[in-house]
């Protein structure tokens, strides 16, 4: 079933006032006040959109924290095993590392050591060996030698000694040690390691402004709106509907920001200054640190399914939290829906009856808020800035749009440089500038000769201003949807 839609609808704001924003009750094209018949007014302003706002994303995953400072620095735990990707180099059994299992490049600073038991792989073998000697000579810092305990010379494991395997695609994991009665104590300690991560505030300001005679004008529409306005007073409606805007502005770009490279045109991107570059939005951060779906591809239980499972496999590989939220856009809601739904082997072939009281006369629910799979528990939830036209829902790229994101629940714990001690914070939080003098939270002043005079201006000028950014924690347990 295709679906059209009128053109002409959307009344978008603009920045002047113009003639067709207006009534014309003079002219008989429009059978108003231009004939003897006095017209039925209606006066109060239908709200035709809703809730026309979209922020709240960040209300309910994060939490918000007050800063003094111009960048927030945070560091995360390493893992704590040790297993690299490495690389076959010759037939004296000598590999050379190349990343760590989270694809980093390691070079010489790896954690492999002498006299330790270690469980090699690749695509067409596995065996188990002993690591003879580490190769610290210069450029080669980064080679080791093992040795299999099945063979001295590892020809069990031919495949996994063979120049035709693709570079960095044998795995070695350290699963322990062995030393011979009355050695020598180990020469060579690792000590543990943290990713150390930073982002900057950015300043976002709006404007509104209204002449003292409009702000002194009655109108005959009623307004209302999401900040509690109402009356006949039509500057209430644009100063209300422009402060709503800015509040989901504060949200949109915490989850929209992007660093600017070096020699990108935007602000700072060009003058050297490293504190106007921009800032990391969450679906930066999820892209660059985290990790990116399909996500669900339609209604099939079989193949979507499948796209949880490997998702799962993903969170086993990293925090393994076992709560997520699922915030997601109606197409893949409802995707999830049908997918639970064709599980239910009675409702194959169309709606059943009798199961959980579930009554031919009662309203059927089908809908699913959340699910279980695995260890793994997924509350799902609309996000409407996914949905709403007016934002993300209004874009036109069907292949790589977001559809959806992934959000660990609960909490983490990481070393805060600025307090100098361990934090429990939600891995989503909002740091914005403040001090005992000066919150930048959400700024709001009016300047100007209409209500309390500031100025010689014949207007009422309201700025709003914000500083702030987004700390998201521990990304590699968070998901992109596209």
């Amino acid at each position: 079933m295709a679906i059209s839609s009128a053109s002409g609808i959307d009344a978008a704001p603009r920045k002047q006032t113009l003639a067709s924003n207006y009534v014309d009750f003079t002219s008989a094209a429009t059978e108003g006040w231009a004939q003897q018949y006095l017209p039925d007014l209606m006066e109060k302003e239908a709200e035709v959109y809703g809730k026309r706002t979209i922020a709240g994303f960040l209300a309910q995953v994060g939490a918000e924290e007050a800063s003094a400072s111009d960048r927030v620095i945070w560091s995360e735990q390493g893992r704590l095993h040790l297993a690299y990707t490495c690389t076959y180099k010759d037939s004296t059994n000598t590999y050379e590392v190349v990343n760590d299992m989270d694809g980093n490049p390691v070079g010489v600073n790896h954690g492999l050591r002498v006299g330790d038991m270690v469980v090699m792989s690749n695509a067409s073998a596995t065996a188990k060996g002993y690591i003879s000697a580490i190769n610290e000579d210069g450029d080669n810092a980064a080679e080791f030698t093992v040795l299999a305990y099945a063979d001295a010379n590892m020809s069990d494991a031919d495949a996994l000694n063979s120049t035709t395997v693709s570079a960095g695609d044998t795995r070695v994991l350290v699963v322990g040690s062995e030393f011979e009665k009355g050695s020598n104590a180990r020469t060579a300690a690792n000590a543990p390691q943290f990713k150390s991560h930073s982002n900057k505030h950015i300043i976002l300001r709006d404007y509104y402004e209204v002449s003292g005679s409009d702000a002194s004008a009655v109108g005959w529409v009623e307004v209302s709106g999401e900040e509690g306005q109402n009356g006949y007073l039509w500057y209430l409606k644009a100063e209300g509907d422009t402060r709503a805007r800015f509040t989901d502005y504060l949200e949109m770009t915490m989850l929209e920001a992007e660093t600017a490279h070096a020699d990108a045109g935007a602000i700072g991107g060009t003058d050297g200054n490293a504190l106007q570059d921009g800032t990391q939005g969450l679906f930066q951060a999820i892209t660059s640190r985290g990790h990116q779906s399909t996500g669900i591809t339609g209604v099939n239980a079989a193949t979507d399914l499948a796209e949880f499972d490997a998702a799962l496999a993903v969170f086993d590989q990293n925090g393994a939290i076992e709560e997520n939220m699922l915030f997601v856009d109606r197409g893949t809601s409802l995707a999830i829906d049908d997918m639970l739904a064709s599980m239910n082997s009675y409702g194959a072939g169309g709606t059943s009856y009798g199961v959980f009281d579930n009554d031919e006369d009662m309203a059927l629910n089908l809908g699913f808020s959340g699910f279980r799979r695995g260890s793994y528990d997924f509350y799902k939830s609309d996000f409407k800035y996914l949905n709403d036209k007016g934002t993300r829902g209004g874009l036109n790229d069907t292949v790589n749009n977001i559809r959806g994101v992934v959000v660990p629940a609960g909490v983490s714990s990481v070393y805060d440089e600025q307090l100098g001690k361990n934090m429990k914070r939600p891995f989503l939080h909002v740091r914005y500038r403040a001090s005992n003098t000066e919150s930048r939270k959400l700024k709001t002043w009016v300047t100007g000769s209409v209500g309390a005079t500031t100025s010689g201006v014949d207007a009422m000028e309201v700025h709003y201003l914000s500083e702030r950014c987004l700390i998201t924690q521990g990304a590699n347990n968070f998901m992109l949807l596209n």
